[in-house]
């Protein structure tokens, strides 16, 4: 395959998912069985969702939409448009270990993977195993060369040249041992934070509201911490986050909630609750599910100096007029193909080695 034709079958894969969440009978996608896929891949999601409660309609939709959207062909060669390609390079056999906190979590990974020509050995999680296979199922429908490129496998990773690998902080540790003799991206714990300078309007923070939310705040692109001016009033922005209330009729989101709570109230931590979300004063990034982090700051100048010392424990800064790498509000969990996880460019990567 030449890139021309991987761009193609990745294309097509996104008309597929357009077609599948269409209310409307589109037939955009040429390929004899699409029905028979499509109907698989309902009950994939339904299995999907049974085996982790935290995979909801409305996110695997949310999820799936956005790949749909990424998928064109028009923003696959914008993004590859950046990279030289040589074709005559030899295709490299790249492990990636995903994550599952997401719905396809792992997606970015195997489309850099193929795109670039190289041939990928996915090691998947348990919470999010139903998904991909069956993507790369509806991939080799549309293009056959892929078969012999994609590999699933639940073994020890023994024979690859390069490894991609996401996980915590202390798996990381371990990454980067066992890994360290071969080329390899490793990603840790970051998290997204939000900058709030008391100007900002309704709408502004009803948008953060989903970067809080969305996924339930499990994504590294997810807003687990929040920096606010001394004396800042918190009540514009509960007015705002009241639009996300029935997020905790999810029973497991309801329980964290409610063991979170609790844990703070025993240890007469002092908080702010409004029935769904715990605000709780706190110097470190990564918050449990449904809590927000917040800390004060004296002054613009300041807090831009503190983040850039911490960027390493940060995936984005969501803001409006404090940092030119912000993340509009309502922007995190729609990442470009170009926001790269951790500031690391995958393709810039795959192409070295």
């Amino acid at each position: 395959m030449d890139l021309n034709q991987r761009i193609t079958a990745f294309s097509k894969l996104g008309l597929f998912l357009t077609d599948f969440l269409s209310t409307e009978d589109k037939n955009e996608l040429a390929l004899a069985n699409t029905e028979r896929l499509q109907l698989e891949f309902s009950e994939v999601l339904v299995a999907a969702e049974r085996k982790n409660a935290w995979f909801t309609p409305a996110y695997l939709k949310l999820a799936l939409t956005g790949w749909a959207e990424s998928l064109s062909v028009d923003n696959l060669n914008n993004w590859i448009s950046a990279y030289s390609f040589s074709e005559k390079s030899l295709s490299k056999k790249v492990a990636v270990i995903m994550a599952g906190n997401l719905p396809m979590v792992g997606f970015h990974d195997f489309l850099s993977v193929l795109i670039s020509g190289h041939s990928v050995v996915a090691k998947l999680s348990s919470d999010d195993k139903l998904i991909l296979p069956f993507l790369a199922k509806v991939l080799i429908e549309i293009e056959p060369e892929f078969e012999t490129k994609i590999e699933f496998t639940e073994s020890k990773l023994t024979d690859f040249d390069a490894v991609i690998a996401t996980g915590s902080n202390n798996t990381a540790r371990y990454f980067e041992y066992y890994f360290k003799n071969k080329p390899h991206i490793i990603r840790k714990n970051r998290n997204a934070v939000a900058v709030l300078q008391g100007t900002e309007t309704t709408d502004q923070l009803e948008k953060l509201g989903d970067d809080i939310f969305r996924y339930f705040g499990m994504g590294c692109r997810s807003v687990s911490k929040i920096f606010v001016p001394k004396d800042y009033n918190f009540d514009a922005f509960y007015q705002a986050m009241f639009t996300y209330k029935d997020i905790v009729n999810h029973h497991k989101y309801a329980n964290n909630y409610d063991y979170n709570k609790a844990v703070y109230l025993m240890s007469l931590f002092p908080i702010l609750d409004n029935g769904f979300l715990v605000l709780k004063e706190e110097e470190t990034f990564s918050s449990p599910i449904s809590v927000v982090f917040y800390e004060h700051y004296e002054n613009i100048e300041s807090l831009q100096k503190q983040l850039q010392e911490k960027e390493e424990e940060i995936q984005c800064i969501v803001a409006s007029g404090f940092d030119q790498k912000e993340v509009n509000f309502g922007q995190s969990q729609k990442p470009k193909l170009n926001d790269y996880a951790d500031g690391v460019d995958t393709i810039a990567f795959l192409l070295k080695i």
